[in-house]
């Protein structure tokens, strides 16, 4: 050990040198170190490695850094940043295939995956895209999209290898928690003393824009987002807990939450939360409470029809308000994003419902726009995203992933006992909920990683308790040793 370490010590600092000799740019030399030390890492704990603990720990390292986004550490070499993320996110990936390497344990890892099918569609996402820079208007826009969406699907792999157990999904929870308690407290501070972060568009904004509480995201929406979903890990985790402290705080937080989301005036995500909450309620309905429900909402739907005529003419007045502004003047946001829809529909149709290339829609509406976005060049919508840019199949792919989570988390839930794992399955189905509503927030949602880390926290989470029940029904015990003999963990925060 102590000889190869003395030996790369010497040829990092013959590298060095000649670096430093032919005057290579300051970010391009820090990210060289970056890229060695991390090779140099996985050479002096391979030894270390083969338990594959020396890889979970780093995923969860890897879980912290999301939160951080890009303000704790951050390089930019032309389109490509280097931040804390992708650096430890790289590191995972190098220990997890030494890991790999020195066991030969790949078909292991693969066969306790209990969602292959969704990890396969994520790599055909890809391909696809991939595929789709033969028709992109811009290849460079296409390749940029592309890396933020293998970033996101390598996370999902990865967790799905490394979470496997309830107790490593329980500890995730946690670090999803208390991470989120940091983010909400510097979105207060943002707040009540006017300061923003770098990071952030509002940086160095007119005083009234320095209100809004974006923590460490680059605006409010992508904050409100990150809190619609967070609101639930809150409620389940309170709801589980037996630690009066520590549902107290829980509570407090999620209330806290709601009050973020309504200084970011992010309407979506407000709605989003509301939703979340009222189907949690309707699922901890009795049986006949929820036929009456059921019976109820349908009478309200069949006599809206009624009063279908006077929506319909809203819609149309919505899509058609822009005949109504002068050209002079800005166009309201509702209006905005009607025409954004509206172009991106247009493209769609154009493209024969194949979409117009991976990360193209922005390119479409700044040179091709058919109806005026007021120089909004995003569209303000994920499934519209996906949709204009991987076209009608990959949509159809992601809201079919999405309701296969949703409808399997609620089945594993109605045969749940235990208080702390059904608080893990009511966080994913909750949070589902509110991302799907507060998802049309966010500018563009492919580079908020908090998405994928949540979606790998889902998918991990079925994954997890369909094989729990596949033991169950062999005749094996699923009992997870960390969590002892007790059925009921407290967790505290």
């Amino acid at each position: 050990m102590v000889k190869q370490a003395s030996t790369l010590i010497i040829l990092l600092s013959v590298l060095t040198g000649a670096c430093l000799f032919l005057g290579v740019k300051f970010e391009y030399f820090i990210i060289f170190i970056a890229v060695w030390f991390t090779v140099c890492l996985c050479i002096l704990i391979k030894p270390f490695a083969n338990n594959g603990q020396l890889f979970r720990s780093v995923m969860y390292f890897l879980v912290v850094t999301t939160f951080l986004n890009q303000s704790a550490f951050s390089i930019h070499v032309g389109f490509f940043s280097l931040f804390l993320y992708r650096i430890v996110l790289i590191a995972a990936s190098l220990v997890f295939i030494v890991h790999l390497i020195s066991e030969k344990s790949l078909s292991h890892y693969w066969n306790q995956v209990q969602t292959k099918e969704l990890l396969l569609f994520l790599l055909f996402w890809m391909l696809y895209g991939v595929i789709s820079l033969l028709w992109a208007k811009s290849l460079l826009e296409g390749i940029k999209y592309l890396f933020l969406l293998g970033i996101g699907i390598l996370f999902i792999f990865l967790a799905s290898f490394a979470f496997t157990h309830v107790s490593r999904l329980l500890l995730f929870q946690k670090i999803w928690i208390l991470m989120s308690g940091f983010l909400m407290l510097i979105g207060l501070v943002n707040h009540f003393g006017h300061i923003q972060l770098p990071t952030s568009t509002l940086y160095g904004g007119p005083s009234y824009k320095l209100l809004y509480p974006t923590a460490v995201f680059f605006n409010q929406n992508d904050f409100a987002t990150f809190l619609s979903i967070s609101i639930f890990f809150f409620i389940a985790a309170a709801k589980a807990s037996q630690h009066v402290g520590s549902k107290t705080i829980l509570i407090l937080l999620a209330i806290l939450s709601v009050y973020l989301i309504h200084l970011t005036e992010s309407r979506a995500s407000l709605l989003g939360v509301i939703l979340g909450c009222l189907v949690y309620l309707f699922i901890h309905l009795k049986a006949r409470a929820k036929k009456i429900t059921v019976m109820v909402l349908s009478t309200l739907v069949f006599f809206s029809l009624f009063f279908m005529g006077g929506i319909f003419n809203k819609i149309q007045a919505l899509f058609t308000a822009y005949h109504q502004y002068p050209m002079n003047q800005p166009l309201p946001s509702n209006v905005v994003r009607a025409h954004l829809l509206q172009n991106t529909f247009h493209y769609l149709i154009d493209s024969f419902g194949f979409g117009v290339g991976a990360g193209n829609i922005p390119v479409y509406l700044k040179e091709r726009s058919i109806y005026d976005t007021d120089r909004v060049y995003e569209v303000h919508n994920w499934l519209a995203e996906i949709a204009g840019n991987f076209g009608i199949g990959i949509l159809l792919g992601y809201v079919t992933m999405y309701i296969y989570l949703f409808v399997t988390l609620y089945k594993l839930y109605k045969r749940q006992t235990n208080r702390q794992y059904k608080a893990l399955l009511e966080t994913g189905m909750m949070g589902l909920i509110g991302f799907a509503v507060s998802s049309i927030s966010p500018s563009s949602v492919s580079n908020l990683y908090f998405h994928w880390v949540f979606l790998a926290f889902t998918i991990s989470t079925v994954s997890v308790f369909k094989r729990k029940n596949h033991l169950i029904h062999a005749g094996r015990s699923p009992r997870d040793k960390r969590l002892g003999k007790s059925p009921y963990i407290t967790l505290k925060v």
